[in-house]
């Protein structure tokens, strides 16, 4: 196998380069598995009862308070029967709805918001209170906190905060700092299989694992949500995409222990916009490569963002030995840095735990792909890394007007800096420099 390695200046102009190497439904949906499509199975459900007062409103237009059903705003009781039993009654309505938690702190542990529901209209969550998660991970019979699944035509929404108190118990998890992946990662908030749903006004922070995943989802949008939790918190991706298409994250803030947002395969068209990232891992494509008979990531891109004090900027990552797919059509555009490490990476050797093996380079063939008007400072040795597989070649890279300075630059190290490894099939640089 040969490899190609070496640090190249580009300053206003164009450069095209050939490198050919001499040799020539999904398992699981990241590199931690923290969600698997078999666990969206219902809760346990219990005999219907009747709220202690009628809902609110009339019987075309109703609110199901989940006060009414008995919840209480402590922090202490288990409401999550409460819950339960407004979601059934709310499903079932078929006129104008709105699931209601008012202001105060409910205790709620695993939970399914199954659908479809009867309503015939928009099917409104208004969260107003904040929901608490249990400590105890053995509470969670599967990897997930809150879930939303078989719906149509949502919107969930209020100023609430999902706390998942992951720092109690969850990351302490021997598993989650002797190897890469904790043997329980939690998502605090999952979209499965919903349609024309909108996210927006909330707070998630804490997660055990994942704040929010959105799984075999369309047309989503997710705005104006908070993400936060600390930067050593272990695998606390913040929006985490998968098999999911036409989807817009916009004007939120994100700040975690991993990836702002990581976006994996079979997913398409989506948007990641006016968001600011950090702390964190950056804004990621993939991981990619891992199992068997991925789907492919088409039409994604990234743009108008703010990305500060990150291990990664914007990044592209592989998995070595991979089995076939492709990922293409990518762009990241309008991204300012803000003393980053790696604020450009295309890492085709991506192996977080250092254990992978190595026999094989990855079959990911990733093509065209756009960095454009990227500017801001970084504190690696590289501005941009291009580290593409030496089987399959990257194909069509594009950087225009990427301008990146370095903070720790010293009198030996005052040239641009720009590393490439592997096979590459057609690179354009326009304008930019690495200093």
């Amino acid at each position: 196998m040969t490899e190609y390695t070496f640090v190249i200046v580009v300053n206003f102009l164009v450069l095209v380069l050939v490198f050919i190497s001499s040799e020539t439904v999904i398992a699981s949906y990241d590199e931690f598995e923290a969600y698997d499509e078999e666990q969206l199975v219902p809760s346990s459900r219990y005999e219907t009862i009747s709220p202690s007062e009628p809902p609110l409103g009339d019987l075309d237009n109703v609110v199901f308070d989940v006060s009414e059903f008995g919840a209480i705003p402590d922090a202490d009781t288990d409401s999550t029967y409460a819950f339960e039993k407004t979601w059934e009654a709310a499903c079932k309505h078929e006129g104008i709805t709105k699931f209601y938690v008012p202001e105060g702190k409910f205790l709620v542990g695993a939970i399914e918001f199954k659908g479809p529901c009867s309503t015939k209209s928009t099917l409104e969550v208004e969260i107003r209170g904040d929901l608490m998660a249990p400590t105890s991970i053995k509470q969670f019979p599967f990897n997930q906190w809150i879930t939303f699944t078989q719906l149509n035509d949502i919107v969930l929404y209020g100023r609430a905060n999902l706390e998942g108190r992951g720092e109690v118990e969850a990351w302490k998890q021997e598993s989650c700092w002797k190897a890469s992946k904790c043997d329980k990662l939690i998502t605090s908030l999952i979209l499965g299989n919903v349609s024309n749903a909108i996210i927006r006004d909330i707070t998630l922070s804490n997660a055990k694992g994942f704040h929010l995943g959105l799984h075999f989802t369309q047309n989503v949008t997710v705005q104006n949500v908070s993400i936060s939790s600390p930067q050593d918190s272990p695998n606390t991706d913040g929006i985490h995409v998968h098999s999911s298409s036409y989807i817009s994250i916009n004007s939120s803030t994100i700040g975690v222990g991993d990836d702002c947002v990581s976006i994996s395969t079979g997913s398409f068209n989506v948007l990641v916009f006016n968001t600011r990232c950090g702390p964190g891992h950056g804004i990621s494509i993939g991981s990619l490569g891992k199992n068997k008979n991925e789907e492919e990531v088409r039409g994604i891109r990234v743009q108008n963002c703010t990305i500060n004090g990150t291990d990664n900027g914007v990044r592209i990552k592989t998995w070595p030995t991979s089995p076939p797919s492709q990922a293409s059509d990518m762009i990241f555009e309008d991204i300012i840095m803000m003393n980053v490490s790696n604020p450009i990476i295309i890492n085709q050797e991506y192996c977080p735990s250092n254990s992978c093996s190595t026999t094989f380079a990855s079959m990911v063939k990733l093509s065209n792909i756009e960095f454009k008007n990227i500017r801001g400072t970084y504190n690696t040795e590289f501005g941009v890394t291009l580290r593409c597989s030496s089987l399959v070649a990257c194909e069509n890279i594009t950087l225009i007007d990427v301008n990146l300075s370095s903070i720790n630059t010293t009198e030996e190290m005052k040239q641009e800096r720009f590393s490439m490894k592997g096979s590459l099939h057609g690179l354009a640089v326009f304008n930019s420099n690495f200093n």
